[in-house]
């Protein structure tokens, strides 16, 4: 991203660049922790505990090397299930910080998560529907000959915008947008604790790249390459794209995203 801004700081150190990060990470998590008086503590401090655990956990559900670490029989409902989930961890923050402004920004990312995350299980639903398969691991085995992206490439491509939105990035990050509502929920969060719902929200993206690597390329071999691919492609999306407006983020969900993806399910029920 700073070479993509040319920006003086990253770049300026040339290929040590990568030092940047290291000690924004080491600077969070050495910072004071630092409570709030009027916050409900056991709402405040259980939001990033609930949303770091549930993005590792997540993490389990994809088979690496044809290896489960949970139960492989139900992997997808698992997948929709801890994405449901979620959203406590950004309703715990907003409302425990008893702030307007987190308050408001918890409102927001609630009504996006809920927006985006039905075309996402509809997209999904289409996927097991062609591929007759509810486990991923058949999934990928299915993909041996023709991988699913040839013949859902325009879910794919739904697929794709519904998990820039579902992690809150950029031009869809109107939740925690510094310019819109100063960073949203997590306005009243510091240190360690901020920290770890960033370092949350990376660990979605580098899980929902490689869940598009496998439902639709369906290669173990290169799902490390397709899958930072995949990553990058989000964070040059972020680098490049302007924010848009929340009303529009919310219109086109519901009235672009959503239509589009139960159209493409019917179109694929009646061919196949």
């Amino acid at each position: 991203m700073g070479r993509m801004q040319r920006r003086e700081g990253p770049t300026a150190i040339g290929k040590y660049g990568i030092i940047q990060p290291i000690m924004d990470g080491i600077k969070l998590i050495s910072k004071e922790s630092i409570i709030p008086s009027s916050t409900n503590k056991l709402y405040y401090i259980g939001s990033p505990i609930i949303s770091i655990l549930l993005s590792m956990i997540i993490f389990g559900i994809i088979p690496i090397y044809n290896k489960y670490t949970i139960n492989k029989e139900n992997s997808i409902l698992l997948i929709l299930a801890i994405l449901s989930i979620n959203i406590y961890s950004v309703l715990y923050g907003g409302w425990g910080s008893n702030s307007k402004y987190s308050i408001i920004g918890s409102i927001r990312s609630i009504s996006q998560l809920i927006s985006y995350e039905i075309s996402i299980g509809i997209i999904i639903m289409s996927i097991i529907y062609i591929n007759k398969e509810h486990i991923i691991n058949k999934i990928i085995y299915k993909q041996i000959y023709i991988p699913n992206i040839i013949i859902l490439f325009p879910i794919f491509i739904f697929l794709f915008i519904s998990i820039i939105a579902e992690t809150n990035r950029p031009p869809f990050d109107l939740p925690e947008a510094e310019s819109e509502l100063i960073a949203g929920y997590i306005v009243e969060y510091g240190g360690f604790k901020f920290g770890a719902i960033y370092l949350a929200e990376y660990l979605y993206i580098y899980f929902f790249s490689v869940l598009l690597t496998t439902l639709f390329i369906g290669i173990p071999s290169y799902q490390s390459i397709i899958s930072y691919i995949i990553v990058y492609s989000i964070i040059w999306i972020r680098a490049s794209e302007p924010r848009i407006k929340y009303q529009d983020l919310i219109r086109f969900g519901w009235l672009s995203l959503l239509p589009g993806s139960i159209l493409f399910f019917l179109l694929y029920y009646f061919l196949y």
